[in-house]
């Protein structure tokens, strides 16, 4: 019976999510996706059709999954909600998640991991101290890491982003003292570069292309990715449009700068490896060490005192 009620509750939460991921990714606010969308020519098909063509999981369970969305989101606060949007758009996840759907698999997990709990403490009977550990262990583990995940990717993102930078600066100022101007030599950036800031300075390219002012362009760039030095690289950038001073000048410090600020980093992390190694080494490497050197020696005295 135990097992029976574990398994259709594994099965349900797997199908409720399968639902929601499978689901189409919500429209986000993507002008570049838009002007695709109208660049494209789709031979037009009844509603039936486009329903038939879809997978099996998403004609069936979208509807549980979508339920399911509706009915936690109601629970969830309005805080959290933002602050996991606001994640997404930092990972770069916004077009393809919803907080609501990440939000969803963390409580689906988390029941998950209790089922599976459950199960354990129930078909094995352990000592309490490991009934405990499953039972709550599991569940937490469940829930923490679908936000775990996205954290990850964000500090990978943001990774990428000052890695590529100085790069990216140095090739723009070279762009600009050729007589490109600044919409060309972002254009040029994103043409030669394949990385999450190409991506963005794509976005940045498209948003003024549409008519947005450069300022404010530049200013959903410095909110989408909160890279301090991207964002001083903005406000540089801003004043120097403000106060009418030749931006290929501005480029070329912005990157010697960013380069500088590169190698103190790159640096900093080799100055952090003794630390890190220090770990490993103790707790595989010492052990063996001394049962190598020691254990002849532990084995006479053995044989003396013995």
């Amino acid at each position: 019976m135990v097992i029976a009620i574990v398994f259709f509750v594994i099965a349900g939460a797997a199908m409720v999510y399968a639902g929601v991921s499978q689901r189409a990714a919500a429209p986000a606010d993507d002008p570049g996706a838009y002007l695709r969308s109208l660049d494209t020519d789709l031979e037009e098909t009844d509603e039936f059709a486009q329903l038939l063509a879809e997978p099996f999981l998403t004609r069936v369970l979208r509807p549980l999954g979508t339920g399911a969305l509706r009915s936690i989101a109601s629970l969830l606060p309005v805080n959290y909600r933002d602050e996991m949007r606001q994640k997404l758009v930092y990972a770069g996840w916004a077009t393809k998640y919803r907080p609501e759907e990440i939000i969803t698999a963390q409580v689906l997990l988390g029941i998950t991991g209790f089922a599976v709990g459950l199960g354990y403490v129930a078909l094995t009977a352990p000592s309490t101290g490991i009934a405990i550990l499953m039972l709550i262990g599991l569940p937490v583990i469940g829930a923490v890491y679908p936000n775990v995940r996205v954290t990850r990717q964000v500090r990978e993102r943001q990774g990428q982003i000052l890695k590529d930078l100085p790069d990216t600066l140095d090739l723009m100022a070279i762009s600009v003292e050729a007589g490109v101007g600044f919409e060309g030599a972002l254009a040029i950036v994103c043409e030669h570069f394949d990385s999450p800031l190409a991506e963005e300075f794509s976005r940045t390219l498209q948003e003024m292309e549409l008519g947005l002012p450069r300022r404010e362009a530049l200013q959903n760039l410095k909110k989408r990715t909160e890279v301090p030095e991207l964002s001083n690289f903005v406000l540089a950038l801003t004043q120097a449009d403000a106060l009418g001073m030749p931006i290929g000048r501005v480029l070329k410090t912005q990157a010697a700068e960013m380069r500088t600020k590169r190698r103190q980093w790159a640096r900093e992390k080799a100055a952090k490896l003794p630390v890190k190694i220090l770990f490993p080494l103790i707790l595989f490497i010492f052990p063996p060490v001394f049962v190598i050197v020691l254990g002849p020696a532990a084995a006479k005295i053995g044989a003396v005192f013995g």
